[in-house]
């Protein structure tokens, strides 16, 4: 009967507290979801050098602008006669603390806010520079507006002192705190009818906006060299390529010749001369898996070596579609030097398509030492090809869901000419390489 009593005395003693400590969780509650990490932000900016300041200009939403006092009205609408400092706060803690600037590699000091004000989700001030500057002259929104602080969008102008505006300016966003996937759409405006677009998600690093032609070479050497060795239908293909060969030189020639022709399909493409049909790349990534299953199957039946530099070069400029779409983001990075860019990057792939053989080759040569070397040949193409088959099975269905395209005199003008460059190139390439082969055989006799 004790023991009964002891444990309701207890249980008297810990609702009160209890009581208090759930209560006050509740009325949290409504807080702490008003301070939720948005799921998606789309931040719009300008960014201009006039004389010695640099201007950017921008548009993000106010609910990722968390942990700022807003001054509210009943209802809890914006109060718009009190707010301008909480803007100026939001617009200091949020952007001008968080994004780096930098002049010809100096980091520039803290920016000065200029304006700060609330629009409505409808206005299209931000469509230019020009009407984005003028929208702070513009009447503001009053308090017979009725905007929650998570409906509407802010818009700031601040300035950086520069020592000129012919330096060469980069940019560190920094905002991928706003939210759980960030999008920066930024203009920069070098000079007067001169504009280059952005399309930046998460954190892209340090961007330059008007690089020197060797810092975009070196940019697009890296991304090149990446971009095979993170690419895993082209290192298969390469591996399909490689495994029937036992020498490296051959295949080095094999190689450049699949280099080559992705480099025309590539700088094609990326010059604005390839298909633009929202069919094309799905058929692309079927094409590419095709090459592979092919070139498995050949190991597996027995391929004639002489003519794998024609396969190379053939499905090389099926490939170079694929480099092409692939390539398409990172082309905002290349500024001024778009065809140093496109060849850099070309570079970058024959580097790492040599570091795969350099790998590959050795060790295929130590494997088929202690193995029947038909027999790994056999198995090792069976894997690839399993698994290229089901590359073509599941792209043929994304493919599938494309209507086909209309037969018109464009589509057949396109495709003839896209089939008399393949055929002139391929032509140029056998008259090399059949020159090469009387130049040997001359020289053995």
């Amino acid at each position: 009967m004790q023991n009964l009593q002891y444990w309701v005395r207890l249980a008297r003693t810990i609702a009160v507290p209890l009581g208090l400590v759930l209560g006050l969780l509740l009325a949290l509650a409504p807080s702490a979801r008003a301070h939720d990490v948005p799921d998606e932000v789309r931040v719009l900016a300008f960014l201009k050098p006039e004389g010695q300041a640099l201007k950017l200009v921008m548009r993000v939403p106010l609910k990722a602008m968390r942990d700022v006092d807003v001054p509210q009205r009943r209802g809890g609408f914006l109060d718009f006669t009190r707010v301008d400092t909480a803007l100026r706060d939001a617009a200091a803690l949020w952007l001008g603390d968080e994004i780096e600037l930098y002049e010809d590699d100096a980091r520039l000091p803290r920016p000065r806010v200029l304006a700060a004000r609330v629009s409505l989700e409808s206005d299209r001030s931000f469509a230019s520079y020009e009407t984005a500057v003028a929208h702070f002259d513009a009447p503001r929104l009053g308090n017979d507006t009725e905007l929650y602080w998570s409906q509407g969008l802010l818009d700031v102008l601040l300035e950086y002192p520069i020592r000129t505006e012919r330096s060469q300016f980069s940019i560190r966003p920094r905002l991928e705190r706003l939210g759980i996937k960030v999008n920066v759409v930024m203009r920069f405006i070098p000079s007067p009818g001169e504009t280059r677009a952005f399309d930046l998600h998460g954190d892209p690093g340090l961007v330059r906006l008007d690089p020197r032609w060797y810092q975009a070479a070196l940019s697009f050497v890296y991304s090149g060299f990446l971009h095979i060795l993170g690419g895993t239908d082209h290192l298969l293909f390469l591996l399909c390529l490689v495994v029937p060969f036992r020498r490296f030189w051959p295949l080095v020639a094999i190689v450049t010749a699949f280099t080559v022709a992705h480099s025309i399909t590539l700088i094609a493409t990326a010059l604005g001369h390839g298909p633009d049909a929202l069919w094309f790349p799905p058929l692309i990534e079927v094409l590419i898996a095709a090459s592979i299953f092919y070139m498995a199957l050949e190991n597996v039946l027995g391929a004639r070596l002489q003519w794998r530099w024609m396969m190379a070069f053939g499905f090389g400029l099926v490939h170079g579609f694929g480099f092409a779409y692939g390539l398409q983001q990172m082309l905002q990075f290349a500024g001024a030097h778009l065809v140093t860019s496109l060849l850099a990057f070309n570079v970058g792939v024959e580097l790492g398509q040599l570091l795969v053989l350099i790998v590959a080759v050795p060790a295929l040569d130590f494997v088929f030492r202690h193995v029947s070397e038909r027999a790994a040949t056999i198995v090792l193409s069976l894997l690839v090809g399993h698994t290229a088959w089901h590359w073509l099975l599941e792209r043929w269905a994304v493919l599938s869901k494309f209507p086909w395209p209309a037969v018109n005199a464009e589509t057949l003008l396109r495709l003839v000419r896209w089939t008399f460059v393949m055929v002139l190139v391929a032509g140029a390439a056998w008259l090399i390489l059949e020159a090469i082969r009387r130049r040997k055989v001359a020289e053995g006799e």
